[in-house]
């Protein structure tokens, strides 16, 4: 039997896990609960813990499963590329700098889906929540109007909104100062985002 607070705790993990594919930090409880430090907060969850109802993963930033959830659930690690411009394009090859523990299926992905993730920098798509340093976690599909695509344009790599206009493509910051880029050789999509990662979730 859990307390109120406990089962608050509960919910508020897995609402997190289901939007962002990560449980919150113990600094992210501590503030939402407002308890008095982060150690409220790691014994809230050891509490969870040993009544059954979460099991934390070993080696796994901030890796959550959830029995009752066990049989929906399969948390795999997916790759962090290098950084990505929210900017004007750029050409540099991406580099893997680490994983991210995520359940696919949280995010309405296949078990099969081809997932990776890339890191932002710059401002051009701010008026999207989209901020420098945060994580994008894209799928290897093709896209559909309005979505939020890493895209290589005439070579270079950028990270913008996909719309079509008359069955022609082109892409959209989301940042007024920013202009359209009309693709004037190639546009190649190289992942369609399914969600967004806020920095200091713990990519190892």
């Amino acid at each position: 039997m859990l307390t109120n607070r406990q089962q608050e705790l509960l919910d508020f993990l897995k609402e997190r896990h289901r939007t962002t594919g990560i449980v919150p930090s113990t600094r992210e409880i501590q503030e939402y609960f407002g308890f008095a430090s982060q150690t409220a907060a790691v014994s809230h969850l050891r509490a969870l813990e040993r009544k059954g109802v979460i099991q934390r993963l070993a080696g796994k930033a901030r890796a959550v499963i959830f029995p009752d959830e066990l049989d929906r659930e399969e948390i795999v690690d997916i790759p962090v590329y290098g950084q990505i411009p929210a900017g004007m394009g750029s050409d540099a090859e991406p580099e893997a700098e680490g994983q991210i523990s995520l359940d696919k299926t949280s995010l309405g992905l296949s078990p099969k889906a081809n997932v990776f993730a890339l890191k932002v920098r710059g401002d051009s798509m701010i008026e999207a929540h989209i901020l420098s340093g945060d994580f994008v976690v894209l799928e290897q599909r093709n896209p559909r109007n309005r979505d939020i695509v890493a895209a290589l344009i005439d070579g270079e790599t950028t990270l913008k909104r996909y719309l079509v206009d008359r069955n022609r493509p082109y892409l959209k910051a989301e940042n007024a100062d920013y202009p359209d880029l009309i693709p004037a050789r190639e546009l190649i999509i190289q992942g369609v985002m399914v969600a967004l990662l806020r920095q200091g979730f713990g990519a190892r």
